[in-house]
């Protein structure tokens, strides 16, 4: 029977990462395949393990992460808020300093929508005044 130490729901843009900490030795899997197969540009990978480093337990627990919809960057936005939150879960003296680096913070930034009649969001049709 595996336990779950944490649960953290992360979301970003209109990715949704469900993060299950256990107990472990930092390996990081997502969506069943490996932290750097799943994300294989090192800067993005690397920000997924931001909140590990701030709260100094890189090697203390294994992360499961399921995440579904957006693109590269707003799932691995969402599985560092994910990891943030369960973090926190688990260890809420270390919610201070996830806090003071904005892993807890949902980043408020969405695509804008498309108006009816218009090009796009803010795109105008091109005016001809005669």
């Amino acid at each position: 029977m595996v336990r779950n130490l944490g649960i953290g729901t992360g979301r970003r843009k209109t990715a949704v990462a469900r993060v299950y900490l256990r107990e472990g030795t930092g390996k990081i899997t997502v969506n069943n395949l490996e932290l750097e197969k799943y994300f294989p540009i090192a800067e993005i990978a690397g920000s997924v393990r931001q909140p590990l480093v701030v709260t100094a337990s890189d090697n203390k627990f294994d992360i499961v992460i399921n995440v579904v919809g957006g693109g590269p960057n707003g799932q691995a936005g969402a599985c560092r808020h994910g990891i943030a939150r369960a973090l926190s879960q688990v260890d809420p003296a270390s919610s201070l300093a996830l806090r003071n680096n904005g892993f807890l913070t949902r980043d408020p930034r969405m695509v804008e929508r498309k108006k009816y009649g218009q090009r796009g969001a803010r795109r105008r049709f091109q005016f001809s005044k005669r």
